[in-house]
């Protein structure tokens, strides 16, 4: 494993994250990165497993 690159202006946040389960709503703390005012989600909402920095999961602020 190798780090290939540090990104600059990023920060730690914690966000209470509403998530829609079929009918159902649900809160949770999900730790997230702030990046160029997007969060992407480090770890689900719903049951707290980890997941990637994907764009395919970013949340516009």
């Amino acid at each position: 494993m190798k780090i290939l690159k540090v990104l600059e202006k990023t920060e730690l946040v914690i966000v209470d994250l509403e998530v829609n389960l079929g009918k159902e709503k649900r809160t949770g703390l999900t730790l997230c990165v702030r990046y160029n005012n997007e969060y992407f989600p480090l770890n689900t909402a719903h049951d707290g497993r980890p997941i990637l920095m994907n764009m395919d999961n970013v949340i516009k602020n």
